[in-house]
């Protein structure tokens, strides 16, 4: 069984996207996953699938919005990519708040060329590294105020979805078997 993280862009954020997590999990068990668990209330879901299945990401999409009413992007991050995006966090030695530590998952790799203009710029204090489809952001002063945050957000659009750093380690401990 292979541990798969799904990553629902805006649920449970704003009144018009309010998802119970035990419906997200009923509609996941439902679609034939095991070990569905969720992590805070906000559309992250840990599952197992015995294989890999094409295009995971619009079938979710569309039984979210059939089942539950939304609709929500969906980005797939196999337990293995969760484990290199935690290992290759390029970040970790300045970040010192975990909470203003972002992780953004792109749900295409081609889509990365966009961040390239960004890398050359001068943030302030803020500071921004890349891997393999995710970009890292270390905001000392706020998220919402980044400018660099901003600017990933806007390059990427509908393309991209972010959690801090507290909530990725936690999605990896669970994606890892640990509790």
């Amino acid at each position: 069984m292979t541990p798969i993280l799904a990553l629902l862009r805006g649920i449970n954020v704003g009144k018009a996207k309010r998802v119970a997590m035990a419906d997200l999990r009923a509609l996941f068990e439902d679609l034939g996953f095991r070990d569905v668990r969720t992590l805070l209330n906000s559309g992250n879901v840990v599952f197992t699938v015995a294989r890999e299945k094409k295009d995971l990401d619009r079938t979710l999409e569309k039984a979210i919005a059939q089942g539950l009413g939304v609709t929500s992007r969906v980005t797939i991050v196999t337990a293995a990519e969760l484990d290199a995006i935690v290992a290759g966090n390029p970040l970790l030695k300045v970040a010192t708040n975990p909470s203003r530590l972002m992780v953004s998952v792109i749900n295409s790799a081609a889509d990365m060329d966009r961040l390239k203009p960004l890398l050359k710029r001068d943030w302030g204090e803020d500071r921004m590294g890349v891997g393999p489809r995710v970009a890292y952001l270390w905001c000392p002063n706020s998220i919402l105020e980044s400018e660099l945050a901003v600017a990933v957000a806007k390059a990427l659009g509908d393309g991209v979805t972010s959690r801090n750093w507290t909530t990725i380690s936690k999605l990896h401990a669970m994606t890892s078997g640990a509790t």
